[in-house]
């Protein structure tokens, strides 16, 4: 005889309440060193690892900030491949960080490199932009000012010359 599911039982929430919005999924071709450079690097908090039994990462999570993301070594075999072996990324995930300067020195005192240092941006935030050891694009930002739409298009205008 099969069994049935009580159907009085409460259900789960069928959206976890951490994982609300969208949730990157990094795959790098060292699980282990990349967990400890983003704990280094951007203050980066673990929550969870499941190790293979041939020492990849076959599952971990970490936060950023109140940003959940999650990390695998790459398993060719199924298709998932790291920015190392596909010669780059075309993905860059955006943080925003109470001081962008601070934050960009720690990630490269860790081993991040510099793609454009911080600068203030005409639509209101301070901004940098970093690539990890792991081939990963990572846009650092501070926002300093709200910008309306209007004043938005007339400083893009400006920086273009028209």
């Amino acid at each position: 005889m099969s069994k049935r599911a009580d159907p009085s039982a409460k259900r789960p929430d069928p959206i976890p309440a951490d994982y609300r919005g969208a949730t990157p999924y990094l795959c790098v071709h060292d699980g282990k060193g990349a967990l400890d450079f983003y704990q280094r690097a951007f203050g980066a908090k673990e929550t969870m690892r499941m190790a293979q039994p041939d020492g990849r990462i076959g599952h971990a999570e970490f936060r950023i900030g109140d940003a959940v993301i999650m990390l695998a070594d790459e398993f060719p075999e199924m298709g998932f491949r790291s920015p190392k072996t596909l010669g780059g990324s075309p993905v860059n995930l955006l943080v925003y960080v109470p001081d962008v300067d601070a934050f960009v020195k720690q990630a490269e005192a860790a081993g991040a490199t510099v793609q454009r240092p911080p600068a203030d941006q005409f639509y209101g935030d301070r901004m940098a932009t970093l690539t990890d050891p792991f081939g990963h694009g990572w846009s650092i930002a501070t926002h300093i000012e709200d910008v309306s739409a209007e004043e938005m298009e007339r400083r893009a205008r400006e920086q273009k010359g028209g």
